[in-house]
């Protein structure tokens, strides 16, 4: 009888968990296409809130998509947000403003589960230009992981693109999300994670 190895069982354990992962990863491509294949056209739009642009912005796209509801993630206050739209004609039932998302991150995770009991395949995601990259990298973990794909549609802006660092971090943080549920948006009260996400 051979002795029993902790170590070896410690890699057998992280291979079959590294393996599990990478699985899930790929499986992701697969959803976003079936997705699209079976919604070719958008069914709604997301926009991510973080300036005044981003709802003047939607109120006119919106315009030539009348048939489609508004999910506006953490943008505007209410008493500012509704103006908008009204002076665009949308009424206020197409208009849906949602504010729990504290980040990027959580604009996506806090709404993904009633985009799929609304049986949404397909989103218009909009948020500045610079924002962008950032946007599509979480979109595809959270929303891909889903089945729910999406049309970007970038605001213009004079803004530089964010920073690989910041990118790279929220996709640590969407996988964190698809793995456990959570999204570390705790962490952002560390002092030291707060100067770091600044910088």
């Amino acid at each position: 009888m051979k002795p029993f190895r902790p170590k070896r069982w410690k890699s057998r354990f992280f291979s079959l968990v590294s393996c599990a992962f990478l699985l899930l990863l790929s499986i992701i491509p697969v959803r976003l296409a079936i997705a699209s294949y079976q919604a070719p056209h958008p069914q709604a739009i997301l926009t991510l809130g973080g300036g005044r642009d981003r709802e003047e912005f939607t109120a006119q796209f919106a315009q030539y998509y009348p048939s489609l509801e508004i999910c506006v993630s953490s943008g505007l206050p209410p008493n500012l947000a509704r103006p908008i739209f009204r002076a665009a004609d949308i009424p206020d039932s197409r208009v849906h403003l949602d504010y729990r998302a504290v980040d990027t991150v959580t604009n996506f995770t806090s709404l993904v589960a009633n985009f799929k009991h609304q049986g949404i395949q397909h989103l218009f995601l909009i948020t500045s230009d610079f924002h962008m990259p950032r946007a599509k990298a979480i979109a595809t973990i959270v929303l891909g992981s889903q089945g729910i794909a999406f049309t970007p549609v970038s605001i213009p802006s004079d803004k530089p693109l964010e920073s690989e660092f910041h990118v790279l971090r929220d996709v640590g943080r969407a996988l964190l999300w698809l793995v456990t549920g959570r999204t570390g948006a705790a962490l952002r009260t560390n002092p030291i994670i707060t100067k770091l996400s600044s910088v």
